[in-house]
């Protein structure tokens, strides 16, 4: 994949009569307490120098045709049907880009439809309250006057890219593909707080597991999910780099953008490395922790089983005392119902008969549960 060429012309179809209002002058989220369409602002740039803002879509249209040296940058954010149907009217968008750009959760990508660059990214940001990776998309096209840029979430902030290139007149005068490095140098660039963020939640995670925190497990499982989501996001952007990479001899790119672009490549490559040894360690955390927690288990397991044990040794005291004193209770009870024709009642040795017999009787329930260790 290469970058469209400046030596191919536009075909564009006539402009639709009525085109959605810019309704704000920046890139960035809006404002608090401001209400914002989809179009977040259109500017013409001619030499790498802003020379009109546009307050529609159809003046953009209608003053670019009267810039033929000029360049329109459209920004929008979660932009309505209607918005994107007009624009792919006037700049002869492939359908099937169109359809992307509408729907969200498509995977990075870098395709051509004709003299259209279509480009998809997946942008990142660590949120330090909740500590969780919040991913954003962003879909771009590329002509060869124009780029257009379409935000699905907060990231990434093109505000600030707005204003850095407009600071450098002599970089914006490359055109659209200078703008695209700038897009992907912003989003590399936010991909660097989410590592650091995310190595300190692997630390916390590490100390939490040894420290035998319950609810660990839960956080090791949710962050293995976003370093899924944040590979998917940093893989295929090493592919689509040097993808442009590749076309730079063919179509004469820049030397100072080829510079740029092979160091936002190295930089990408350097976080993709990265989150992958996240994964990795992430499964081994998890793999100590399910260790760990199997020998909490077996530790209380045994603890059980060992007052278990003591249990049935002190049952077995009791039982044994209980046996030798009912033995005495029992003959005693017999002697003791005063039945008249009870012969033993009138014998001279009946009495000490019967506390021989308890005597006796006790004395072998003793010698029995201590041979058995009951006692």
């Amino acid at each position: 994949m290469t970058l469209p060429s400046k030596r191919y012309a536009r075909r564009r179809r006539p402009a639709p009569a009525a085109a959605p209002t810019v309704t704000a002058a920046a890139d960035g989220l809006p404002e608090s307490g401001g209400k914002r369409g989809s179009v977040v602002q259109a500017s013409l740039y001619r030499d790498g120098h802003k020379v009109a803002s546009p307050g529609t879509l159809a003046e953009t249209f209608h003053r670019l045709r009267d810039e033929p040296e000029g360049m329109a940058w459209i920004g929008l954010h979660r932009p309505s049907e209607a918005e994107l149907l007009s624009l792919a009217a006037e700049f002869d968008l492939h359908e099937l880009a169109v359809e992307d750009a509408m729907e969200a959760h498509q995977r990075p990508k870098l395709e051509r439809y004709g003299d259209t660059l279509f480009v998809v990214l997946r942008a990142a940001r660590y949120l330090d309250a909740p500590e969780e990776v919040d991913f954003g998309e962003l879909h771009i096209f590329i002509g060869t006057d124009f780029l257009i840029t379409v935000r699905h979430g907060a990231a990434p902030d093109l505000s600030a890219v707005r204003r850095r290139m407009e600071e450098t007149p002599e970089l914006l005068a490359l055109g659209p593909e200078a703008v695209l490095y700038a897009i992907l140098d912003a989003v590399v660039d936010g991909y660097a707080p989410v590592v650091a963020g995310v190595q300190n939640d692997i630390d916390e995670i590490e100390t939490e597991v040894f420290r035998g925190d319950p609810e660990v497990s839960r956080r090791i499982y949710e962050l293995s999910r976003e370093m899924v989501e944040f590979q998917r996001a940093t893989r295929p952007l090493v592919g689509m780099l040097h993808s442009l990479m590749a076309g730079f001899a063919k179509y004469g790119t820049d030397e100072e953008l080829q510079r740029r672009l092979r160091d936002v490549a190295d930089h990408v490559t350097h976080t993709s490395e990265r989150v992958d040894g996240f994964r990795q360690a992430l499964s081994e955390i998890l793999t100590v922790n399910a260790t760990l927690v199997t020998q909490q288990q077996n530790a209380e397991m045994r603890a059980l089983a060992e007052a278990g044990f003591e249990q049935n040794e002190e049952i077995k005291k009791i039982s044994s005392w209980a046996a030798i004193l009912f033995a005495p209770t029992l003959v005693g009870t017999i002697y003791g119902m005063n039945f008249d024709h009870m012969p033993e009642l009138h014998w001279v040795y009946g009495y000490p008969f019967a506390i021989l017999l308890m005597a006796v009787v006790c004395s072998s329930l003793y010698v029995i549960f201590k041979r058995r260790d009951w006692l």
